[in-house]
């Protein structure tokens, strides 16, 4: 059979240049933010730094998502009046019209299980099981009135991360990336560590949808190589493997070159960032080159896996250039059905693990002056109810069910407002009562503090230009989390 060439790009017609996914439009796309970074025969370098829309307070992003979400009524938002009428029937008014994940029948209210106690001098009320994170708590930007239209696990997380529930839209780490370029050619712009399992929605929460493949997250190993295939090959010494990474990059090249199709370019431009990663990637990781102090100050081991390890390899990211982190934290799913995912047990040894290292991530990006170039976000993907779950009518435990109405998440430095706590909910802490925030509005305004306008950072996709906060639910700034 006669093989047919594939037109090259000097014969593409113009509905095959503006066809989705054509190198054409993501140079298009690009100029049009004004980063454009021509690259062999007009496609983008991914690993070129680019301006966003006007100068931002924040340059990189530790977002850090502790996954099966957190009690916020143990942690960030003490409501007495639970105390007051724990085991009593919730008020009617709270029922009318709920779905709940598990909860069957009339739940009753449960108490706060934990202390709470005002920490640093801006008085912010915190949980006694994070006692490291008071001790920062004026660098602290805490939102009480967080909410999302999710209350499942999967669907969460995605909107969170990628602006909708459903799976094929780019993350957010893939929105930025696309924008702002990277700072470090030798590795890659969006790195991810994931302590425990993967989260439920998988790794669609740090791919890059519709966007170019190249923009999507690379998750790096704590332990043994950074990247899996990262060293040589026996007896393939680097030069050779050099040798071999051109000759299938200039395959890739003429493919690109016939085609006009961005993967191929992305398949270039992966072969040669695997390549210089080889030398970057060990030193960036080599934990065991951090002083004695320093690897007590996050209780990190080398050569371990764990978030206090994550979190100090997310600051030598940061010295490096990499624009943005994913960290994701396993384990955090309370509905109280046995002693290793209650409120009593389990709520205790998560915090644990993750209150020093945050904490000291924090102070560490401060003495290194990187704090406020660096925003660093915390939370999980939606709140727990103030009532009770007993699931099947047991009593042994004690936990509660996904709650999307009312949340917390913590925001610090990167130009984020120290020391602040925004909204409010209602005495049972069920319904947010002051100064909603939704989970576009958390995008919008980490986007703006990175410099761009949510509503001008967008992408063709299929005859629409979309966007990380979406073009049909609207999306705003929230002014008073900005310092």
């Amino acid at each position: 059979m006669m093989r047919r060439d594939l037109p090259s790009l000097h014969a593409i017609t113009r509905r095959q240049f503006l066809g989705a996914g054509s190198l054409g439009l993501g140079a298009l796309a690009l100029s049009e933010l004004g980063v454009a970074a021509p690259l062999m025969d007009g496609t983008i370098d991914p690993a070129a730094a680019r301006s966003p829309h006007f100068a931002g307070r924040a340059k990189t992003v530790i977002y850090v998502h502790l996954a099966g979400s957190p009690s916020q009524l143990e942690l960030y938002d003490h409501k007495p009046e639970l105390a007051r009428l724990h085991g009593t029937p919730c008020p009617d008014e709270y029922l009318k019209g709920e779905r709940f994940a598990f909860i069957k029948g009339h739940p009753e209210l449960l108490r706060p299980l934990h202390g709470f106690g005002k920490r640093g001098q801006s008085g912010m009320e915190l949980g006694d099981l994070l006692p490291n994170l008071g001790g920062v708590a004026d660098e602290l930007c805490l939102v009480r009135s967080m909410h999302t239209s999710q209350f499942n696990h999967a669907p969460a997380q995605l909107l969170l991360h990628t602006g909708e529930p459903r799976f094929g839209s780019p993350s957010m780490g893939a929105w930025v990336t696309y924008g702002l370029g990277c700072d470090n050619r030798n590795l890659p712009a969006f790195v991810v560590l994931v302590s425990g399992q993967t989260p439920d929605a998988g790794k669609g929460i740090w791919g890059s949808g519709y966007l170019p493949g190249v923009f999507q997250g690379v998750q790096c190993r704590t332990s043994g190589d950074p990247v899996l295939f990262l060293n040589d090959p026996k007896g393939v010494d680097r030069a050779g493997r050099a040798a071999v990474i051109a000759s299938v990059n200039d395959l890739n090249r003429i493919t690109a070159e016939r085609s006009g199709d961005p993967e191929t370019a992305t398949r270039i431009a992966q072969y040669e960032l695997a390549h210089r990663m080889q030398l970057a990637a060990p030193a960036a990781m080599e934990l065991a080159r951090e002083d004695a102090k320093t690897l007590e100050l996050y209780g990190a081991q080398p050569g371990a896996s764990s978030f206090a390890n994550n979190c100090l390899l997310a600051r030598r990211l940061v010295e490096r250039g990499v624009r943005y982190m994913q960290l994701f934290d396993w384990g955090w799913d309370g509905h109280g059905t046995n002693p290793s995912d209650d409120l009593v047990h389990q709520l205790p040894a998560k915090c644990g693990q993750v209150d020093r290292p945050l904490a000291a991530l924090i102070t560490d990006l401060r003495r290194r002056g990187l704090l406020d170039q660096t925003l660093i976000v915390c939370g999980g993907e939606f709140g727990r109810t103030p009532v009770a779950e007993f699931r099947d009518g047991k009593r042994d435990f004690l936990g509660r069910d996904h709650h999307p109405h009312a949340f917390s998440i913590w925001m610090a430095g990167g130009g984020s407002r120290g020391g602040h706590v925004h909204g409010e909910t209602d005495d049972l802490g069920y319904r947010i009562a002051r100064d909603p925030v939704s989970v576009r509005d958390l995008q919008a305004t980490i986007l703006h503090l990175l410099g761009f306008d949510h509503e001008r950072l967008t992408y063709r996709h299929n005859g629409l230009d979309h966007r990380l906060t979406g073009v049909q639910e609207p999306a705003k700034v929230v002014k008073e989390l900005l310092a």
